[in-house]
């Protein structure tokens, strides 16, 4: 027997998430879907994670990370230290 999740939302509100969690940073939409798949209950992680189109892990680590805000070291931040494409100075 399979669970379905009855909590489905209705197509506006669809559209309107969706057009939301695509304006933001990796790190805010990871969050904001671990804060919305709380918010449906039992069977939103998997929901949420196929209407945005990213993994069930991603919206795990966001409720990990929801968690532990207040010990947030990389509040402000969007990526880690060092991240990102290195200057062409430093390249060569």
């Amino acid at each position: 027997m399979a669970f379905v999740f009855s909590n489905q939302l209705d197509e506006v509100s669809v559209r309107r998430m969706v057009d939301f969690y695509n304006t933001l940073s990796e790190k805010d939409a990871r969050r904001f879907a671990a804060l919305e798949a709380q918010r449906l209950g039992r069977g939103g992680v998997p929901y949420l994670a196929d209407l945005f189109g990213c993994g069930k892990r991603t919206i795990e680590r966001g409720i990990t990370e929801l968690d532990h805000l207040t010990n947030d070291p990389a509040a402000g931040r969007i990526r880690r230290p060092g991240g990102g494409r290195k200057k062409s100075v430093e390249r060569s």
